[in-house]
């Protein structure tokens, strides 16, 4: 077998390929990641809400890191600089540990704590009929976007004045105000039956849940790419030898 062949067979049996199109995917939603980021700071920025500077530097710095870390490993790769895949074998080593232990630790935290912190912090606004007005366009909000009305009993919290936040046009959702239903409602007013307290928890719960598996899945990927980029070097070690002794013509047939 001519060397030109030998090297051409060694290639395709090579991780090099399919490492290249993991980092791709890797750098499109690192990407991805980094624009909604950036959009959902300056909305957080332009509607004056408050969040932790500390939280928003770690994000930006994690997905900014991760895709620095796919294009060195990419050009190591590409080149078959082995320095550029054992950085980035460390890197991915680190962030990958980083965060299947911090998922691990922090889950129950996320899923216990800041639900029940979230479930008091709306308990605290009863009665509804008496709370202030920021926790009402708070309320209000809750109401239109979860359509759903009330916290505990449905509109029956409102009293004689439901919001417009409360009006219900779709089937199934609905339940009819008769007049003597809620005294001073208007008659045959229409709002949704649901009250906020249970849908707003199910959804908080949820929401909290596919973050940890998104985090947890990112570590995973990780993790494979980790393997990947450790064989990947193991097989150009072994074909720069390889390549070493075709020069010296000292090639045994079955030792590679």
């Amino acid at each position: 077998m001519h060397r030109s062949a030998v090297v051409v067979v060694a290639d395709k049996m090579s991780l090099k390929r399919p490492f290249i199109f993991a980092n791709a995917v890797h750098m499109a939603l690192c990407s991805f990641m980094l624009t909604m980021t950036v959009a959902w700071h300056r909305d957080l920025i332009q509607t004056g809400k408050l969040v932790s500077s500390v939280s928003v530097v770690i994000m930006y710095l994690v997905e900014i890191g991760c895709l620095l870390l796919s294009v060195i490993g990419v050009v190591g790769a590409c080149t078959g600089k082995r320095w550029c895949l054992i950085l980035y074998a460390t890197g991915m080593a680190a962030a990958s540990q980083t965060i299947i232990v911090r998922t691990a630790l922090s889950y129950q935290d996320v899923y216990e704590k800041r639900v029940v912190r979230e479930e008091s912090k709306l308990l605290s606004m009863m009665p509804l009929t008496g709370t202030s007005k920021a926790n009402r366009t708070l309320l209000y909000s809750i109401q239109k976007e979860f359509e759903c009305c009330g916290l505990i009993e449905g509109y029956k919290d409102w009293g004689a004045s439901i919001p417009a936040s409360c009006n219900c046009q779709y089937p199934g959702k609905c339940i009819r105000l008769r007049g003597s239903a809620t005294l001073g409602a208007p008659k045959n007013q229409y709002v949704y039956q649901e009250p906020c307290l249970h849908v707003y928890v199910s959804e908080l719960k949820l929401a909290f849940s596919l973050t940890m598996a998104v985090q947890f899945g990112s570590g995973v990927f990780w993790v494979v790419l980790l393997v990947m980029s450790i064989k990947l070097m193991a097989q150009i070690k072994r074909k720069q030898e390889f390549m070493a002794l075709l020069l010296t013509n000292r090639y045994v047939p079955g030792a590679f």
